[in-house]
């Protein structure tokens, strides 16, 4: 029988550059700092809260770690957007290159962007239907 899980807090990545990153969760999709603090071992961290969620990114900065290096196509996170054509048209204000889309599928349409240190970011825009 498994464990008990009430929800998902937060989800860790490894970056180089805290501030490249944070500026880009914070100004090109609109995430909020809830704390930026230090571990006890010495990582400099970030919370960063999703806007209508309850779930947190923390960006975790630990040189002693070594090198941050994301596997292409390894992982990604994916967030909902409300209007694709609109999103579309504010990266492409912003200079934010779309690395693969957008894509029409039977749920809506989705498109790939990409955070600094390499990380896939999916936005998807539900409850279109292709007709």
């Amino acid at each position: 029988m498994a464990i008990e899980v009430k929800r998902l807090l937060h989800t860790r990545m490894r970056v180089a550059d805290m501030e490249a990153s944070v500026r880009f969760y914070t100004e090109v999709l609109g995430l909020t700092v809830l704390s930026r603090h230090r571990s006890p071992r010495g990582s400099e961290l970030v919370f960063l809260r999703v806007p209508g969620s309850t779930e947190e990114i923390e960006l975790c900065a630990f040189p002693a770690s070594g090198e941050v290096r994301v596997p292409e196509d390894l992982v990604h996170l994916a967030f909902e957007v409300p209007d694709m054509a609109a999103t579309v048209a504010r990266l492409e204000a912003m200079g934010v290159p779309i690395t693969d889309g957008p894509t029409e599928s039977r749920s809506g349409s989705f498109c790939f962007i990409d955070a600094p240190e390499g990380y896939e970011v999916e936005l998807i825009e539900t409850g279109k239907r292709n007709r």
